[in-house]
């Protein structure tokens, strides 16, 4: 299991980096209201986008790779939590990979 954030650098570029469990972020997270569970099929594909909204994704089965304009991909699975902040820019790829359905728990932030 692993914490990221996806962020936006000055370059306007998606960049991912481990985020400390002890990070003044999650006083943000403890105060959210709202959680909703989503599927994604297995094959799908969203190309260069940013995140809709700030939001922590929780992979709760399935697999799911992120692509950056570095070229870099990054595999994240059951338990991984991901933290994106990258709103505006180009964003990021979205790909389900493996044979099974990706199910994450979504909660957005303020």
């Amino acid at each position: 299991m692993g914490i990221y954030r996806i962020y936006k650098d000055d370059n306007d570029a998606s960049r991912i980096e481990p985020l400390p469990q002890d990070s003044p972020f999650w006083a943000e997270v403890k105060t959210a209201s709202t959680m909703f569970l989503k599927e994604f099929p297995v094959g799908t594909f969203m190309d260069w986008h940013p995140a809709p909204r700030k939001q922590v994704v929780i992979i709760i089965s399935g697999t799911l790779e992120h692509g950056f304009e570095d070229g870099s991909k990054h595999r994240f699975g059951p338990g991984d939590v991901r933290v994106l902040v990258d709103t505006t820019g180009r964003g990021h790829t979205t790909r389900v990979v493996g044979d099974e359905p990706l199910l994450v728990a979504v909660i957005p932030l303020g």
